[in-house]
């Protein structure tokens, strides 16, 4: 399972989690999200956001 991190904020999207309150199960792929989806805190696109290690 990855994380991707939004550039812009910080925020952490991690596939195992999902986002549950946004309809995303846990275990959705990155690849899996629209490619319309923003970030719930700052509204940047897929885009703006990088693979990380935390």
């Amino acid at each position: 399972m990855k994380k991707l991190q939004c550039k812009m904020c910080g925020w952490v999207y991690d596939e195992a989690k999902g986002i549950p309150d946004e309809g995303i199960i846990p275990g959705t792929a990155w690849a899996d999200i629209p490619e319309d989806w923003t970030c719930p805190v700052c509204g940047s696109g897929k885009e703006d956001f990088e693979m990380v290690e935390i």
